[in-house]
């Protein structure tokens, strides 16, 4: 079921005549719509109370469900802007995790603690990063723990209207829009028309026009891959020749596993690819392959899979590359400053 979904709301040139089942499915999106629209009109006009931290506020989100690229992104954004003088932090919402109070993370902190991005985040950026249901909380909470931080990054949350933002930055890969209905008949969580306030659409590896509304600039985001290295040993790193000869299996447990898996192809490997759903609960069993056999994962994929102590298992970092116009955009924004709900 959860396969014939997301096959239906990839469709980009109208699911119904090839979907037809999905039309029971249109009444409940004519209530999330409402209620989402709702929602919205309530922040705006004060009924729901917002709240503005005393630093500026970024937001990296997107309008669909599943992930996009927002992880990479954020990663080069904190670092670009702190080239350029800032000193930022990172709050998240930590997927999946039971405690919704704000909790700090760190490279060692548990996944199924605080979410696997956020461990991610705070392994390869190395500046503070919080969790929390309430990211307005987490932000304050992570500056009164960090007072030297003045820029917050919001990994995802442009939905979360609870915390006023600076900058709003949108961000979407090859499936687009999909057939562009909202949730449940399609993936959008909140219609088109709301990359009108945006400040910046980001296009993640997108080799395809995407049609959107609006009059926000764009910029390209391509993922570089590095060396791969042994998972829970990231000073043992290797490269595509080292497997050559060997039965090499593929597991993405990501928004959007083909993108892993194109990049493995990118580097001439051949493989067995394994996607699970994103943010996966791995557990051992899962990558069970007979000995000899060599597993290949994403980032996201190998924080979770750390303690699993596998014989012959490999992470590909990846890293993105921004284009130099869109940090002096955002450089610009931050100095105007400007609050929104």
């Amino acid at each position: 079921m959860r396969a014939w979904l997301l096959a239906a709301w990839c469709r980009r040139e109208g699911a119904f005549s090839f979907y037809p089942a999905l039309l029971l499915l249109a009444p409940f999106a004519l209530l999330f719509s409402f209620l989402s629209a709702l929602r919205r009109f309530a922040y705006r006009i004060g009924l729901q109370g917002s709240v503005a931290l005393p630093v500026p506020v970024m937001v990296i989100g997107n309008i669909t469900a599943g992930g996009a690229g927002k992880t990479p992104l954020v990663l080069a954004l904190a670092e670009s802007l702190h080239q350029a003088g800032w000193r930022p932090g990172i709050v998240s919402r930590g997927y999946g995790r039971k405690d919704d109070a704000p909790q700090a993370v760190f490279p060692y902190s548990s996944p199924a603690e605080v979410g696997d991005e956020p461990v991610l985040l705070a392994t390869r950026s190395g500046i503070p990063v919080w969790v929390g249901r309430d990211r307005a909380a987490a932000g304050a909470a992570l500056l009164a723990a960090h007072p030297q931080v003045d820029l917050l990054l919001c990994d995802d949350g442009l939905q979360h209207y609870r915390l006023r933002r600076d900058v709003e930055i949108a961000v979407f890969d090859g499936r687009g829009v999909g057939n562009g209905h909202l949730l449940p008949l399609g993936p959008l969580r909140e219609p088109r028309s709301r990359l009108r306030g945006v400040d910046a659409i980001v296009f993640n590896s997108v080799t395809e026009p995407i049609a959107l509304p609006g009059n926000a600039p764009t910029f390209d985001m391509h993922l570089t891959a590095g060396d791969f290295y042994r998972l829970g040993n990231s000073a043992l790193c290797a490269n595509a020749a080292d497997f050559a000869g060997k039965k090499l299996h593929a597991v993405a447990g990501i928004g959007d596993p083909e993108r892993f898996f194109r990049s493995l192809k990118r580097l001439g490997l051949q493989f067995e690819p394994h996607p699970f759903p994103d943010h996966h609960p791995y557990r051992k069993s899962d990558l069970g392959f007979p000995p000899g056999e060599v597993v290949l994962m994403t980032e996201k994929d190998g924080v979770k899979c750390a303690t699993f102590n596998l014989p012959d298992a490999w992470v590909l970092p990846v890293t993105a590359q921004l284009p130099p116009a869109l940090t002096e955009l955002l450089l610009e924004k931050l100095k105007n400053g400007r609050q929104t709900a």
